[in-house]
């Protein structure tokens, strides 16, 4: 069988992050790759300029329309800025029995610019987030979840990633890169356990797009079968590797992508890398 995954975000027209960075995601590691539009921005590599709402019952339509024929394996959330949106698209995976589910919490993007209002994440809180198998914030989102100040150690984000447990998630990935140090160090919180993920933190401008890189190279790893550890610590390699290669390519002014097709280009097309 074909695994299939499918992308329930924010349109970015620039194309480095949101629904373009996770179906490039989801090709790169082999996966079909569906998607459900939530939002359409208009931005680029120096910051969002504007975001228009999808209403959020054809959001639903758009959820059925994909559940009802593909035979999907697991589903990446991403960008949903309105709480009517947010219970649409709990209620749709409900009424579909969805179970996958990683949810990336995005609130602000890589230039700064809001992205989840202020009264929607009371409803991500209560209507999503005990719906996922796995939560993914970087240090700032989980204190805005959590309405405390960002995690500044291993063990304070433990702490932080355990009380994100309390929402109803089955596992919290607690993700560093906003933090210090020669090391960007994950942490994978279960009820059995933490898991530490560390790789070196890569110096490069070119960040654009990470948090939905990684959420979305997890659900591609469950969706080819994966276990939950499994497949966050190859989306981190992942991620990592496409980090590394984010300067072969020159995409805008600002802070361009990460390089998701590094392993393909150069290697099966002759395109340069």
């Amino acid at each position: 069988m074909t695994a299939i995954a499918v992308t329930i975000a924010g349109s970015d027209s620039g194309g480095g992050a949101g629904i373009q960075a996770d179906l490039k995601t989801f090709s790169a590691l082999g996966v079909y790759g569906a998607s459900v539009i939530a939002a359409l921005t208009a931005q680029n590599t120096r910051g969002v300029t504007g975001i228009h709402d999808v209403p959020p019952e054809f959001v639903r339509a758009q959820i059925d329309a994909v559940f009802s024929d593909l035979a999907v394996d697991a589903v990446k959330i991403g960008m949903l800025s309105l709480p009517d949106t947010i219970r649409a698209v709990a209620d749709g995976l409900a009424a579909h029995k969805v179970e996958t589910i990683v949810l990336d919490p995005v609130m602000v993007a890589q230039s700064g610019d809001v992205l989840l209002r202020e009264e929607a994440i009371a409803v991500l809180r209560a209507d999503l987030i005990p719906m996922a198998l796995v939560i993914t914030p970087n240090l700032p989102e989980a204190a805005r979840l959590l309405d405390c100040e960002e995690a500044a150690t291993e063990d304070e984000m433990r702490d932080q990633g355990e009380r994100l447990l309390g929402l109803g998630p089955k596992a919290v990935l607690m993700k560093g890169g906003h933090g210090t140090g020669a090391e960007s160090v994950d942490l994978l919180v279960t009820g059995e356990g933490v898991t530490r993920l560390a790789a070196p933190r890569i110096a490069t401008e070119n960040t654009h797009g990470t948090g939905c890189t990684l959420s979305s190279a997890i659900a591609a790893g469950l969706a080819r079968g994966l276990t939950l550890e499994h497949a966050v610590e190859g989306a981190k390699a992942y991620l990592t590797d496409a980090l590394k290669a984010a300067d072969r390519i020159s995409i805008g002014h600002g802070h361009g992508p990460v390089h998701h097709f590094h392993a393909v280009w150069g290697a099966r097309t002759g395109v340069q890398p």
